[in-house]
């Protein structure tokens, strides 16, 4: 396991989140769940646009071994998708907290406060 970014803030359901400016929110998977994903093969991303409420399911990874939904951290509008790595699904693989899936346009920050942080995240997974 590598060590957990002290920037980051982590849901339970194992996405990273990084608050960028101007309430952007930048969202990838840990390093722990594509360990446990194994070899992705598929990402779907979220549409542009498509406005999501917090703890929405709305993209998929898939891998080797099964499918696994990713909910976004925050209410919002998705204004960014990271189409390289739809077409190159490893680079999560390779560099989990290098490699941002999709940015939420956040309509209330605060709702980040409902995440973990670096060793809360470290402790859930532990156990």
């Amino acid at each position: 396991m590598s060590d957990l970014p002290d920037n980051l803030k982590y849901a339970t359901s194992h996405e990273w989140v990084q608050v960028e400016d101007d309430n952007i929110v930048r969202i990838g998977i840990t390093d722990f769940a594509q360990e446990e994903l194994g070899d992705l093969v598929f990402i779907e991303l979220p549409e542009l646009g498509r406005k999501v409420m917090a703890k929405e399911q709305c993209a998929v990874v898939e891998s080797v071994k099964t499918a696994s939904d990713l909910f976004s951290p925050v209410s919002g509008e998705v204004v960014a998708v990271n189409e390289a790595v739809a077409d190159e699904p490893e680079r999560v693989n390779d560099d989990a907290y290098g490699t941002w899936l999709f940015c939420i346009k956040a309509n209330d920050l605060t709702e980040l406060d409902a995440l973990m942080n670096a060793d809360a995240y470290q402790q859930m997974i532990e156990q």
